[in-house]
């Protein structure tokens, strides 16, 4: 399970009203900085401040341990679920880390552009250029200034189902949106009940699933273009093309033939924590499930009933396919790597982080993926991830971040989860459209 990939309980970015206060890295005496450019000196330590927590950060520290050691550098991680509120605090009152691991590209900009985050140095430019894409450099990028690179990912959008009843039944997986609908009905008629799992439960958060859908329909339906126009809400929530991403998915998970197998009814959907489809989907109850790559955690678990996931395993994923089946559009999330210091030894970290040497160590050991181009896909723990890298580097692939993770967290975190909670109870999608956008923050 890949959670803090995921990304999805997030605070909102917070709204710094104090700008231009000094900026001191942890590990270096910021005394003689003046400004963005000059801070800290190398004293053989390097902070590092993130969301990535428990077990997940023990296998983080792992994966530089051995570096660490053969460079004379001691990383030091601190990790915090107030990482979004806290961030911006410790910037402001001078008491940044060196580095800071940013799960949402709009924080880092948000800082970035109020002067704290360091330009990425030349090594780390050199990574980026070599190996990410130009759509993962873009989220580390700011008016034109290259601020950090991206470090782990995740990819949206598989859906979940199982190869041996997909043989028994004649079933094919679809290479088109309409033959996905058209699989939908076939399965229907075929098992005499719903063959869709949804579950939109997550605490606070509940609702967030439910983005992940419209987002993958946004972004194969109207193209990357307009999907970064919504983004930055230069296409409203009530405009046509958006609507248009919500009806289709209503048109799967709003109809009580198609949803809700093994749970409910559609009304089931926003009290069923997300993760039981897990549950479902291996018993056979459910023949297909909309989720991340991080799911074949939840399915495995033995608490799930330890369902085996690959080709020719119990459960198996294909992605969401393309509207008219040419392309490769996918959503995904990931972070981004910043910088408050720039001393030797922070700039050598950052560098390294930015390596495809680290993103092999981390994969390795096992739950992650990564976007960098010099990854080996036979790092990866599982298939499905195996799967995922080579999406990721295919250059083919069209990659968009989670856009409820880009828009301002009253919306992306807040309105667009409230939204489709009503939407699911009844509301209208009119009024949902109209709800979402009324949260949008003015200039």
């Amino acid at each position: 399970m890949n959670l803090h990939l995921h990304r999805r309980v997030t605070a909102p970015i917070a709204v710094f009203a104090v700008a231009g206060l000094a900026l001191a890295g942890c590990s270096g005496d910021a005394g003689g900085g003046s400004g963005p450019g000059d801070f800290g000196e190398a004293d053989g330590v390097v902070t590092v401040y993130g969301t990535i927590a428990d077990t997940e950060a023990d296998l983080l520290n792992e994966s530089w341990a051995d570096w660490e050691k053969e460079n004379g550098i001691d990383i030091q991680y601190e990790s915090s679920k107030e990482f979004e509120a806290q961030i911006g605090v410790r910037a402001q009152g001078g008491s940044a880390p060196d580095l800071a691991i940013f799960p949402q590209p709009g924080l880092l900009g948000d800082l970035a552009s109020r002067g704290y985050i360091q330009p990425a140095p030349e090594g780390v430019a050199a990574n980026v250029e070599k190996y990410w894409s130009e759509d993962w450099a873009g989220y580390g990028t700011v008016d034109g200034t290259l601020y950090g690179a991206p470090l782990m990912a995740s990819i949206k959008g598989f859906i979940w189902y199982s190869p041996s009843q997909f043989a028994e039944n004649g079933w094919e997986v679809p290479t088109t949106w309409q033959g996905l609908v058209d699989l939908t009905d076939q399965a229907a008629t075929d098992l005499g009940g719903p063959p869709w799992c949804v579950g939109f439960g997550s605490d606070a958060a509940t609702g967030w699933p439910g983005t992940d859908w419209v987002e993958d329909l946004v972004l194969r339906q109207s193209g990357p273009d307009v999907y970064d126009q919504w983004v930055s809400h230069d296409v409203k929530f009530t405009d046509p093309q958006i609507k248009e991403a919500f009806d289709a998915v209503g048109s799967i998970i709003l109809d009580p033939k198609y949803v809700n197998a093994g749970l409910g009814d559609v009304a089931s959907i926003n009290s069923t924590p997300f993760g039981d489809a897990a549950r479902v989907l291996g018993d056979g109850s459910c023949a297909l499930h909309h989720q991340a790559s991080f799911f074949d955690g939840f399915i495995q678990d033995p608490g799930n009933g330890n369902a085996t996931v690959g080709p020719d395993a119990d459960i198996w994923a294909f992605i969401m396919p393309s509207i008219d089946g040419k392309g490769n559009a996918v959503t995904g999330g990931g972070e981004i790597v910043g910088a408050f210091s720039n001393d030797a030894d922070t700039v050598k970290v950052q560098e390294y982080l930015s390596s495809p040497e680290w993103a092999n160590s981390r994969v390795s050991l096992g739950g992650v993926i990564s976007a960098n181009n010099g990854l080996d896909p036979a790092s990866a723990s599982s298939p499905i991830l195996q799967e995922a890298i080579k999406i990721l580097q295919d250059p083919d692939t069209t990659f968009r971040f989670d856009a409820s993770d880009l828009m301002p967290g009253a919306v992306g975190s807040a309105a667009f989860f409230e939204g489709m909670r009503n939407w699911v109870n009844g509301t209208s999608t009119d009024d949902v459209l109209s709800f979402i956008d009324n949260a949008w923050p003015s200039d």
